[in-house]
């Protein structure tokens, strides 16, 4: 009986580890599968006590693929996601060197290269015909080995079913991930906590 009891126990456990390798992505049916284009955007606005900065990736050129799921049988209030955009930390262009220079060491780009930015709910489907659609839904930012969670404020406009445009936005702060703004000239110029990141995205929906 004892021996029976352990077999069930180890089998429970590795069951529960099969459910959480495979995640979503088998137990709800697919509703949507966005394939990333290539020629994302990805900004970030600051301020420093003295006057504003803008550092921006041109080109994200990375094939993702985000998947949004929907169970027809219950009525949840946020869709699942599963999917990520991987930015090089080294690809921004602040339009200075010094000051790209700066927010790469302050964002530890050697120690930690990248910005992750994991999709993980959304509040509801974008509908078909409608041209602007606004949605937002959680996500997880890695940062300088910091993850930290969000809701983001997308807009989905397209012209068709298949194809279209994304843009997030949301603000964070320089501490959410244990990070200290930079300072210049003894301190006489310090920039501020806020950073609003935005960012765009062409997605073609794959059946």
């Amino acid at each position: 009986m004892q021996r029976a009891t352990i077999l069930f126990t180890v089998l429970l456990i590795c069951f529960h580890g099969f459910l959480t390798s495979y995640e979503y992505k088998y137990i709800l049916p697919i509703q949507y599968k966005w394939v990333v284009q290539k020629g994302g955007t990805l900004k970030v606005d600051g301020s420093t006590n003295i006057n504003k900065f803008s550092c921006k990736i041109s080109d994200y050129s990375k094939p993702d693929t985000i998947l949004v799921f929907k169970n027809e049988n219950t009525k949840e209030l946020l869709l699942p996601m599963m999917g990520n955009l991987a930015i090089e930390i080294k690809q921004f262009n602040c339009g200075n060197a010094v000051m790209t220079a700066d927010l790469r060491k302050t964002l530890k780009s050697k120690e930690y290269p990248y910005l992750t930015i994991n999709f993980l709910t959304l509040s509801k489907l974008p509908e078909i015909g409608k041209l602007v659609n606004d949605i937002n839904g959680w996500v997880e930012i890695e940062l300088a080995g910091v993850k930290k969670r969000f809701m983001i404020n997308y807009t989905f406009s397209s012209s068709n079913a298949l194809a279209f445009h994304l843009k997030g936005t949301q603000f964070i702060n320089f501490s959410d991930f244990n990070l200290t703004p930079p300072r210049k000239l003894g301190g006489m110029i310090r920039a501020n906590q806020r950073l609003d990141v935005e960012f765009q995205l062409d997605v073609v929906t794959i059946h």
